[in-house]
């Protein structure tokens, strides 16, 4: 299975300005942030550089990664990373069932709505994937 890359306009939670600030940096899709900030102090150099906190760069690496799962996309990463998965190596190590009972709590608790939670087979969907893109061996680039 191959990973997804979106285009950096399509990662949840960045303004207009963000993105802007990201593409005057080289940074057009999820898979050049991925890139850029593949370390601890790589993110601190490119929060230096787009003089902001370096919380914000590291929520949106956490996001580009879950993104990379197929079946997550754009549409899903938030809702992983805001029910505690910061990544898929922490995805493929949450039991389904422990995690689809925090993604009704959210869902219960910020929209009153547990109708609108993604079912136990999308959630293992997303677990088969993720181990999938783990257990992969590396490309030669």
């Amino acid at each position: 299975m191959q990973p997804c890359y979106w285009a950096i306009e399509q990662l949840p939670g960045l303004s207009q300005e963000q993105q802007a600030r990201l593409k005057a940096c080289g940074i057009a899709t999820t898979e050049q942030l991925l890139q850029t900030a593949n370390t601890p102090s790589a993110r601190q150099a490119l929060a230096n550089q787009l003089q902001i906190h370096v919380r914000y760069v590291n929520k949106w690496v956490a996001l580009a990664d879950l993104a990379r799962i197929p079946s997550v996309g754009c549409e899903y990463c938030g809702l992983l990373l805001h029910s505690g998965i910061v990544s898929i190596s922490q995805l493929v190590q949450t039991p389904v069932h422990r995690l689809h009972q925090q993604f009704l709590r959210l869902h219960v608790a910020t929209m009153q709505r547990q109708d609108l939670c993604p079912s136990i087979d999308v959630v293992q969907k997303w677990a088969t994937e993720a181990r999938s893109l783990i257990q992969r061996p590396p490309q030669a680039t």
